[in-house]
């Protein structure tokens, strides 16, 4: 395939690096960004090497594909566009605001054919990549995913900001359906749910215990995975995967030995790998990692944990 042609709708603090990354990809001929605010989107486009716009709809078909990195009660109308107008689409997490909107994308980009992927970050973190191929029958797992307050994306509750991350990747690891939720959590700094904590338990038997918070005084991302053979420790933000196994030898009579091994991963460009898998996709025409069902999943949990604490 030829160089795919490519825009970014929204170039606020995030939106501005996806612009650099599709700016840097050879697959990539990044065309132009959006912005309500014409001068943020002019200096991005100085800075990438594109047009500035302040309207999405001049691009609809004239693109290939999109990232959409808008505040969440306009994703869906934006992605609705685009896919309409046969555009691959890569859209910020938390994937719309509701199930049915999430349903009608994945149906949308089903009947025009288009990748329709979800920005779960998280997900291309080389930690949790180096995981994949020791997930066996987990039993428990417990995460912690804290921030201190930032004004930025306190425009949906904490569960929707952080949790959602980790939801995500639990669902994932677990594939089993929730049995049930059990959630808490107050505002604390914004008039939505600032910190919160909630037990799920899958059908299969395994319970997580997750707790999200922006008004932490330090930044922690970690999750413990426990298993029958082994119990796996993530610290997400300096990239480092822990394991733990029985091994041969007895440290106490009838109790085996615990073989350690810890693995440090080298900074990565996570947002980077998630654009170049989203283009990969298309070249391809593969699954990506993250799909619309996928989204539409943690979204669903993240729902049920929100109207918990309603």
């Amino acid at each position: 395939m030829s160089e795919i042609r490519t825009a970014v709708i929204g170039v606020g603090y995030l939106g501005k690096f996806h612009a650099q990354k599709y700016s840097e990809l050879k697959n990539s001929k990044l065309l132009a960004v959006v912005d309500k605010n014409f001068e943020s989107a002019q200096k991005v486009a100085t800075d990438v090497g594109c047009e500035a716009c302040t309207d999405y709809h001049d691009l609809l078909g004239k693109v290939d594909a999109v990232s959409i990195v808008v505040p969440t009660d306009l994703h869906y109308e934006i992605a609705a566009d685009f896919l309409q107008h046969k555009a691959h689409v890569l859209v910020e997490k938390p994937i719309t605001t509701t199930i049915e909107q999430a349903n009608q994308l994945i149906e949308l980009a089903k009947s025009n054919d288009r990748i329709l992927q979800v920005g779960h970050l998280e997900r291309f973190n080389p930690a949790i990549l180096a995981i994949e191929q020791q997930i066996s029958e987990t039993r428990f797992i417990e995460s912690h995913r804290l921030a201190p307050y930032n004004p930025r994306g306190t425009e949906v509750s904490v569960i929707l900001d952080l949790m959602i991350h980790d939801i995500d990747i639990i669902l994932d690891i677990v594939d089993s359906e929730v049995k049930k939720i059990d959630a808490s959590g107050t505002p604390v700094l914004s008039n939505d749910i600032d910190i919160a904590n909630a037990r799920i338990v899958f059908r299969n038997g395994c319970v997580a215990n997750v707790t999200a918070s922006r008004v932490s005084n330090k930044t922690d991302r970690k999750m413990r995975i426990f298993q029958n053979d082994a119990y796996l420790s993530v610290d997400f933000q300096n990239r480092e995967l822990a394991t733990y196994k029985k091994g041969d030898g007895e440290m106490y009579p009838g109790v085996p030995n615990i073989d350690i091994q810890k693995d440090t991963f080298d900074k990565s460009d996570a947002l980077k790998a998630e654009i170049d898998h989203f283009l990969y996709c298309i070249e391809t025409k593969s699954t990506p990692k993250i799909t619309g069902q996928d989204a539409k999943r943690a979204l669903q949990t993240a729902i049920q944990i929100s109207e918990l604490l309603a």
